[in-house]
């Protein structure tokens, strides 16, 4: 396979600097379109990106945050961008910080939404079990897909997120968007920290929310020993998907930053 086949999808709107924008795990490019569509009204080239596994980009059995990190440069390089500015949430938050450390001279400023550069232990285990007991093969309607991840989820909101991955392989048969057996392979390589020795010394802004336990107190020492130009905002009343659930907020404070 050459290079050029295995980079990942994106969706590019705008024009202007660029801003690449990382989604969390199980998510996609679209998770962020409305707020990526504002960025590009403010002079930004916003590149959403597929995640390998991911969306529309293309499943791979290795999937750890290095080869991530690796994916983002080579699209970066190919697509000739240079002083990027680069988000990443939660898991795309953890790929964003490795690669800043990596290739800081790509990077202008950075931008991690909800996630410290520490060790998470496996916390998936309710969803993975949920995305397990679908049987496509007894060829399930939508609405029996939703029911099936019911009885293992109780937020609404995490399933309707999850449904999202759920499209028409063919015009009869259903099936999720991401490669599920990778994820089934590799749940502890989402929680892996950063490396000891990865710094990055420009601009950075960690958000967080305010009811999520993502970033604690006690994380803002380690955040200064690998971003030492950073600092932290905290959005109120908001939750581990705070650029969802205060899209106002997100785009004000990060637009701050930013400018």
């Amino acid at each position: 396979m050459n290079k050029q086949q295995e980079l990942i999808y994106a969706k590019v709107e705008g024009t202007g600097k660029p801003m690449l924008i990382i989604h969390g795990y199980l998510g996609m490019s679209d998770n962020w379109k409305t707020l990526g569509s504002r960025y590009a009204e403010t002079g930004y080239e916003v590149h959403l990106l597929d995640m390998r596994n991911h969306g529309r980009s293309f499943h791979s059995s290795e999937f750890h945050y290095e080869a991530m990190a690796q994916d983002v440069i080579d699209y970066a390089t190919a697509n000739q961008l240079e002083n990027i500015t680069l988000m990443g949430h939660s898991m795309g938050g953890k790929i964003a910080m490795k690669v800043a450390a990596k290739r800081p001279f790509l990077i202008e400023k950075l931008i991690i939404a909800d996630i410290s550069p520490r060790r998470y232990a496996p916390h998936h285990q309710d969803i993975m079990a949920a995305l397990n007991a679908v049987d496509f093969s007894t060829n399930p309607s939508r609405a029996e897909v939703q029911k099936t991840m019911e009885l293992y989820i109780s937020e609404p909101s995490v399933v309707q997120f999850l449904m999202k991955n759920v499209y028409r392989v063919t015009p009869q048969q259903l099936g999720f968007r991401f490669n599920l057996a990778a994820f089934n392979e590799s749940q502890e390589a989402i929680g892996e920290p950063l490396s000891e020795d990865e710094v990055f010394e420009k601009p950075t802004l960690f958000i967080k929310g305010e009811n999520s336990g993502y970033i604690r107190e006690k994380d803002s020492d380690l955040i200064k020993k690998h971003f030492p130009n950073s600092k932290i905002e905290t959005i109120l009343g908001a939750g581990h998907w705070l650029h969802a659930e205060k899209p106002q907020e997100y785009f004000e404070k990060t637009l701050v930053f930013l400018n």
